[in-house]
């Protein structure tokens, strides 16, 4: 039933009089759906509203646009409730106004009548949020409401069915401290849940009409001068004087509790306020249900006539007192002497407000007699206790549903047997604690190794391992506990009934917890005051205990779910076949569910300080399954000091639910997720945000802890890596107890920086409530900011990446945008205080920049796979060392992965077109003077084309670098994360372009010179065939005049042809080419080359000709410098021996420049001081790049001559050949016969057509075009190679490496393996050529290439042979030359044999032409055949580029190797400035042994360097090093630090278990090899076997998107 108040009012006339003739009361049924429908809930009363529906962030998140219609009402109030806003109840709809608009009079009154109408009473809206939502919503509706001090429902009613429900459960979460007076002594405070405090309650109601306001009496009541709050709502508030709806009925329930300062506190002790809406004599089981449970009920009336027999009870418990007011028009004294009558009640029980009394007064009144049952009933009862009162009145309690009792049932079984904290934590949860400690700071050791003393490392680390599987054994051998295995069980159960178990035992633990600190608070406050009094070191001990008991003592549920991660941990590692371990699968989906309903997860280990990633990886593996394709998240992380309300921040800014009790604070790191709203995904570029919540950081608990310190540091690592948004949280405006952890947080952003993450960074100033904080404290910003520059600069220092001079060069932070000033949370004093709204507001605004921020965000948001990633990565870095640490994870190393493919893609697309461009401009030289042109001489042309050049070359450099531009900007695929190596990149780009430059160049001016050299042969042969032409003719024209027979003359024919040949011969007086004395030109280089050197290289040049030198193999010169450095390096360190060290340099330098040699002799061309030029670059580079192998300038002379004395060999016989071949006299005498047979033919009048047309085909286009394919296959063998099956293994050197280990692998073959160490580059070249053969061996996949080319160029000169006839007044001379003019941009067309098919030939064109026709196509089947029979590699050797060169120099790198290991370099791009491998190994693979036993090493360079070993070397000039410092020696290399695979599954940088089982496989043949003593070998490789290996090649972050795939191929190639 509802209740309305109508006012009837008549109109009179067209004047529009009105006439209001009276009011009355009308009484109508509400319909409970029509009024959800019109709130926009109605669809929730039945399918409830959740609390993660709520928290999720939308539009409405970030906008303050106003409520326009009722249903936009109650999202109003719940947003502004989860922000704790004590203006939630103040929620209407704003009217849309017309301003411009008129009014009559009439409109105006009914304007003022309307005022308010449109409104809805605030408490209809919490009714009916309350009906509408599920237990959990209603629980943290009602822990919000409390701490706005609103009053929460105890009884909520249901207008549609008439019963209410009693909201114990809503209640449950609420926990209230006070200090009664009764309280005395140290203790002096109550902190509990309130509804199991037993306090009483007094009741106020209402019987019939009222002119008093109960509700805001009730305000007064509890409110003291200095600190008012409407904590019931009442008729002057805004909305509180519209009728109710559906909220009549609602029993409010509020409290006083006293602060303990007698000049403040309304009463001494704690009390509970309960207040019914509505008259009692409708609500009458709501007025007995008082009756029962309060100490007192106070009965607000006007006129008692006939209904004072309502305020009768069967079970009264209470004290009844009657409230009246004289002034009203009903007030009877004659009822009130009858009620007393009845009642038994004496003048106590009545307080009648009077006109001489004001309202003050009256409540002082009230006050006191409040205060007088509050003092002397002991009618005491707690809420819990309330279920069974409001049961026996037929009153439902929201704990009994099923799934509530359930959940308390399985919550209590497991809670109810803890007595000793200490104890059950032991006997119950035992794997952890000390065993998980333990395990923890073993793993640590193992990435420091600073215990190992004079033990091996790879030794010591096998005892480390040994000590963690013994204690994983002792976790096995606990087992699960019967507490563990309840838990599990009802962490099983459905979605709802899990929901409320979590909440059960998280209050149940918390009671139990704050139960043994509050003993614990008061033992260390006695020995606090003892300690003042005495400083004896007792004290100072028991007090350290205390500090101890007090990390120990607290109990919570992120107990049981690392206990439950432990035993998953100890079970995995169990082998598969064991029961525990597939029993226990299910566990990490059981803990993603949970954190998809918004329960926190414990990130970090607060009491071990580690983190389980096993488990950790498993459950965000099960995450990412459940959120499928929806798995972006942002995340944001907040750090401070203990108690800096970093918890309760997170919780006002998303709603959510972070620990933030009194009783204990957060330890470790927890995290939770929050959805983001599905159209909103657009905006934040998200599905959800994760939210880390840290400890505080310089804790006092932990201060007495030996490591609280370097704790600090690595929490603040690590999240601040994790993060997109660091908010750093300070208490009050002093920066002086921020200074520690701001450098610590400084460090940590430095570090992000390095691997290209730079996290948003906001201060929020806490307690600061001057509304001017901003402004004053712009000084105070600009001195953060100095100081923070200082901390950075500090931090660069030791971090030894001094670059960074600002706080702002590490990180994104505007000292104006980025520092917020918030207010303090309370307004007043606790615990009667409300949240302060300017706090609510300060945060609201401070949330819509974060969200802004996020995204706005540069970064990408990451996947949840992503995101492990990070944390796997990050936590694995913060281990290795106290405080300067690197790290490069899978994604950093995944982006680089992508950048190097991106870049090798370009410079390969570059290389490729100058390529195509090279060979156009060659074609075009080589035609000169064949082909029509309108460049006049080679000059010219050579100009011409090196402008052509520089305008392709400046095209492809801009192309490659913008796309390197655009390639950085884009947001996927985190780029960011490698923008550090862009510089790199740009330069290798630019080192590109200015390679290929000098190639073009070189090749630009060698065809040239070649060609000038070929013209002037061309032009001599051209006069003797005009000259034979002449004379043939007139030969046969003298014999046609004579009347000789041509039988007779045919017999002499031959002769006389003779004597023709000899006297035009003889008349051409032919000139040989000129002869080159190569050896002259070469040594001429040489000493160009080695002038810079000085006199002594000039010296040692003059001791050697080039004619003597090469001849035999080169050995280096065993010199006292290089005994001497032999000696040092054996004594100090063990490294390889120096003259083998420059013996292997020397030989690699050979072979390359040698095959260098080789490629251009088979090209057959004259020699050019290009050549050599080239060669002498190429190892002045590799000399360059070696340089950590000791070498000097004898050395480079040496090898010099050597090369230089083959080379000079080569080129020479290369130029004798050249010259001979293309000698005049030699061409000329070539081609005879076919001079001969054409003189014949024209002489006997024999048709030439199809035999000049056949000769023209064979001897001009077949060469042409093998030519064409010949230069044109190599780059497309390359695009093969690159794509299709394997493609991947050559397109980074680092997935080329694996490729080549897994070869290695199936091989298993000790001389393999040590070329693979000693001679790499060969190998790889012979391995690669390998893969090339197999690849196009099978199939028709290269002749499919060939056959594309060879069909291209048949459509092209087809098409030129269409175009030639088209001309006017053709000959077949003019007719050939059309053709070659049609061709000649495309194919080199032979000089020589050109004319020979022109001379004498006076074929009929028609004819000519038709028999070409059919020549080209059968020269089409006769290419295709003569190509498919060829010899692959055969044919391979033959490509102008070869394909073998080109993958090899794709994938060798710069050649530099580890200083330690020697394993080769994997960075990409040609300038990179930092060297790195993805796998190093065991150093005695490299030679390497020990000093004082000769033994191969064991030990790997990515465990030295975090261990406290030292080595030293010629580059330490003798002395000892630390290992952690190579960068000092070594700076251009990085060296990943040691992994624990077993544990991360991960091994970037070590050396896994491949390479241990080579070691372990070849350890006496390496010795024998290496001249040394075998390893000793730790017990634990022995055990590794070759599906070990090839597992750990798998496990390797970089690959394991197709490792599975190639590492297939190679070890079951069919």
């Amino acid at each position: 039933m509802a209740e309305y108040a109508v006012r009837v009012t008549c109109e009179c006339g067209a004047a529009g009089r009105s006439k209001e003739s009276g009011a009355v009361t009308v009484q109508t049924t509400l319909d409970l759906k029509s009024f959800l429908r019109d709130l926009g809930l109605e669809d929730h009363y039945t399918e409830k509203l959740s609390l993660s529906t709520i928290l999720q962030i939308d539009k409405k998140t970030i906008t303050d646009e106003p409520a326009t219609c009722h249903s936009d009402l109650a999202w109003h109030f719940l947003k502004k409730l989860m922000m704790v806003n004590v203006t939630a109840r103040n929620v209407k709809c704003e009217p849309v106004c017309e301003p411009n608009s008129d009014a009559t009079d009439l409109e105006l009154d009914s304007l003022l009548d309307s005022q308010g109408s449109d409104m809805i009473h605030p408490l209809d809206i919490v009714t009916a949020l309350f009906l509408c939502s599920n237990g959990l919503l209603q629980q943290e509706m009602a822990l919000k409401m409390s701490m706005c001090q609103f009053s929460l429902p105890l009884l909520l009613p249901r207008c549609d069915t008439g019963q209410c429900e009693l909201m114990l459960w809503a209640m449950r979460d609420i926990i209230k401290n006070c200090r009664p007076r009764s309280l005395s002594g140290p203790k002096g405070f109550i902190e509990d849940r309130i509804v199991l405090t037993e306090l009483p309650m007094v009741s106020f109601v209402r019987l019939g009409e009222s002119s008093l306001s109960k509700s805001k009496i009730l305000n007064d009541l509890l409110s003291n001068p200095q600190q008012y709050h409407d904590t019931f709502v009442h008729r002057n508030m805004e909305g509180g004087d519209r009728p109710r709806k559906i909220s009549d009925g609602l029993v409010e329930m509020s409290w006083y509790l006293p602060c303990g300062n007698t000049n403040i506190d309304i009463f001494g002790e704690p009390v509970a306020i309960a207040n019914l809406r509505g008259d009692i004599k409708s609500f009458e089981k709501q007025y007995e249900f008082l009756c029962q449970t309060s100490a007192a009920v106070f009965v607000f009336f006007d006129n008692l006539d006939s209904q004072y027999k309502l305020l009768s009870s069967q079970n009264n418990k209470a004290q009844l007192f009657l409230v009246g007011n004289t002034q009203s028009k009903g007030f009877n004294l004659d009822a009130l002497k009858q009620v007393k009558g009845k009642f038994n009640l004496n003048t106590n029980n009545f307080i009648i407000k009077t006109d001489k009394m004001n309202d003050a007064d009256f409540v002082k009144k009230l006050r006191d007699k409040v205060t007088n049952v509050v003092n002397s009933s002991k009618m005491r009862m707690k809420m819990e206790n309330m279920a069974a009162v409001a049961k026996q009145l037929g009153i439902a309690v929201d704990e009994d549903s099923p799934e509530c009792q359930n959940a308390k049932r399985n919550a209590d079984a497991i809670t109810s047997e803890i007595t000793d904290i200490l104890k059950y934590k032991e006997n119950q949860l035992p794997l952890q604690g000390k065993i998980l400690k333990e395990f923890a700071r073993l793993t640590k050791e193992e990435f420091r190794l600073q215990n190992a003393g004079d033990k091996s490392l790879e030794t010591y680390k096998g005892e480390l391992r040994q000590k963690k599987g013994e204690l994983r054994e002792q976790q096995n051998h606990h087992g699960m506990s019967e507490a563990m295995a309840r838990f599990i069980s009802a962490l099983s159960s459905p979605k709802i009934e899990r929901s409320y178990f979590l909440k059960w035992m998280r209050m149940n633990l918390d009671n139990l917890s704050r139960e043994k600190l509050s003993t614990l608070r008061e033992h260390y406050k006695e020995k606090l005051q003892s300690s003042k009094k005495c400083q004896s070191s007792d004290n100072k001990d028991d007090i350290k205990e205390l500090d101890r008991q007090f990390s120990n003592s607290s109990l919570g549920i992120e107990h049981f779910s690392r206990e439950m991660g432990q035993l998953y941990e100890s079970a995995m590692s169990l082998p598969e076949t064991c029961n525990s371990h597939e029993q226990l699968l299910h566990l990490p989906k059981l803990c993603a569910e949970m954190l998809l309903e918004g329960f926190p997860m414990e990130l970090v280990d607060g009491d071990a300080s580690t983190i389980p990633l096993t488990w950790v990886k498993d459950v965000l593996t099960e995450l990412s399954v459940l959120v499928g394709h929806k798995n972006k998240l942002l995340v944001t992380t907040v750090l401070g000091v203990q108690s800096a309300g970093k918890s309760t921040l997170l919780n006002t800014m998303f709603g959510v639910q972070f620990a933030v009790s009194s009783g204990r604070c957060t330890r470790g790191a927890f995290m939770l997720l929050v959805r983001v709203e599905e159209n909103f995904k657009s905006v934040l570029h998200c599905d959800f945000v994760l939210i880390i919540d840290t400890e505080g950081l310089k804790s006092p608990e932990l201060a007495q802890l030996d490591d609280s310190y370097e704790h600090d540091n690595e929490l603040a690592t690590f999240v601040v890596g994790l993060s997109d948004v660091t908010i750093i949280n300070i208490k009050m405006e002093n920066m002086s107890e921020m200074k520690d952890i701001l450098q610590i947080v400084v460090h940590a952003f430095l570090r992000m920086k390095e691997v290209g993450k730079m996290p948003n960074c906001q201060f929020v100033h806490h307690n600061v409530s001057d509304v001017t904080a901003k402004d004053k404290n712009q000084r105070d910003r600009s001195l953060l900011l100095q100081q923070l520059n200082e901390m950075t600069q500090a931090a660069a220092k030791m971090e030894n990446n001094e670059d960074n001079k600002n706080f702002t060069d590490v990180m994104e932070y505007n000292p104006d945008t980025g520092s917020w000033y918030i207010p303090g949370l309370w307004q007043g004093n606790p615990p009667m205080a409300p949240v302060n709204a300017g706090y609510s507001e300060a945060v609201y605004e401070f949330k819509k920049n974060i969200i802004q921020i996020l995204g706005s965000s540069k970064a990408s948001a990451n996947t949840v796979l992503d995101f492990l990633e990070w944390t796997k990565s990050l936590w694995t870095a913060v281990q290795h060392e106290n405080f300067i640490f690197s790290f490069r994870n899978s994604l950093v190393a995944d982006a680089y992965m992508k950048l190097c493919k991106e870049s090798s893609e370009l410079e390969w697309n570059f290389k490729k077109h100058m390529h195509t461009w090279v060979t156009q401009a060659e074609t075009r030289i080589s035609n000169f003077g064949i082909v029509t042109s309108t460049i006049s001489n080679l000059e010219a042309l050579l100009t011409h084309l090196k402008s052509e050049a520089l305008k392709e070359l400046s095209t492809w450099e801009t192309k490659l670098l913008q796309h390197l531009a655009d390639y950085f900007k884009q947001k996927a695929g985190n780029i960011h994360l490698v923008e550090r190596y862009r510089e790199d990149f740009s330069n290798s780009a630019k080192s590109h372009r200015k390679e290929i430059e000098n190639s073009v160049r070189n090749q630009l001016e060698a065809a040239v010179e070649i060609r000038r050299g070929m013209i002037s042969l061309d032009g001599m042969k051209k006069t003797f065939a005009k000259k034979l032409e002449d004379k043939v003719l007139k030969l046969i024209e003298e014999c046609r005049k004579s009347d000789l027979k041509r039988n007779k003359i045919s017999s002499s024919l031959d002769k006389q042809f003779d004597e023709l040949w000899e006297q035009t011969v003889c008349e051409l007086n032919l000139t040989p080419l000129q002869n080159i004395d190569v050896y002259s030109k070469v040594e001429y280089q040489l000493r160009l080359n080695l002038s810079p050197k000085g006199g002594h290289a000039c010296k040692l040049l003059a001791q050697r000709t080039l004619q003597q030198s090469g001849n035999e193999d080169f050995k280096v010169k065993s010199e006292e410098y290089f005994a001497s450095a032999r000696r040092k390096a054996r004594q100090l360190f063990g490294r390889e021996d120096p003259i083998m060290a420059a013996q292997n340099l020397a030989d690699r330098i050979i072979k390359d420049c040698t095959q260098h040699v080789s490629e251009k002799v088979e090209k057959k061309t004259n020699y050019h001081d290009t050549y050599i030029s080239e060669i002498l670059h190429k190892i002045d580079a590799m000399l360059s790049d070696n340089g950590d192998v000791r070498t000097d300038t004898e050395f480079e002379v040496h090898l010099k001559l050597h090369i230089c004395g083959v080379a000079a060999r080569e080129f020479q016989k290369m130029h004798k050949d050249f010259r001979q071949n293309n000698d005049p006299q030699v061409c000329l005498d070539k081609q005879k016969d076919t001079y001969c047979s054409a003189f014949k033919d024209l002489f006997n009048e024999r048709d030439q057509c199809r035999k000049k047309a056949e000769e023209f085909t064979n001897l001009c286009l077949i060469p042409a075009v093998e030519d064409y394919v010949t230069r044109s296959l190599g780059p497309v063998i390359v695009d093969a190679m690159l794509k299709g099956k394997n493609a991947d293994q050559f397109r980074t050197r680092s997935l080329f490496q694996h490729s080549l280990l897994s070869y290695l692998l199936s091989k298993d073959d000790f001389e393999t393996y040590r070329s693979y160490i000693n001679s790499y580059e060969g190998l790889v070249r012979g391995w690669i050529f390998d893969q090339i053969v197999e690849r196009f061996s099978s199939g028709n996949e290269l002749f499919e290439l060939e056959e594309q080319y060879i069909e291209e160029n048949v459509k092209y000169i087809t098409s030129a042979i269409t175009n030639a006839q088209k001309e006017d007044n053709v000959t077949v001379e003019t007719f050939v030359q059309n053709i070659c003019n049609g061709i000649g941009d495309k194919l080199v067309i032979p000089k020589d044999a050109l004319e020979t098919v022109l001379i004498l030939n006076k074929s009929n064109l028609e004819e000519f032409v038709q028999w070409l026709t059919e020549s080209v196509k059968e020269m089409e089947q006769t290419l295709k055949k003569t190509f498919k029979e060829m010899d692959l590699p055969a044919k391979l050797r033959l490509l102008d580029v070869k394909p073998q060169n080109e993958l090899f120099n794709r994938v060798i790198g710069c050649g530099k190797k580890c200083p330690f290991c020697k394993v080769p370099c994997e960075a990409g791009g040609k300038g990179h400035t930092e060297h790195f491998a993805s796998m190093h190994r065991p150093m005695g693979l490299g030679r390497c042994s020990f000093t004082k036993s000769d033994k191969l090493a064991t030990d790997i360079c990515t465990s030295l360097v975090t261990s406290e070993a030292t080595f030293c070397c010629s580059e330490t000039k003798g002395q000892n090093y630390p290992y952690k410092k190579y960068k000092n020696i070594f700076p251009s290399w990085y060296i990943q630090q040691y992994q624990s695979t077993r544990l991360l599954e991960i091994c970037d940088g070590e050396a896994s278990d491949y390479w241990k089982y080579v070691m372990v496989k070849f350890n006496n043949e390496f010795a024998k090899k290496y001249e040394a003593e075998p390893a000793d070998i730790p017990p634990d490789w022995m055990e590794i076997d070759t599906t070990q290996a090839q597992k750990s090649l798998l496990r390797r972050g970089f690959y394991k998107v197709f490792a599975e795939r190639i590492t297939e191929f190679f070890l079951n190639p069919k």
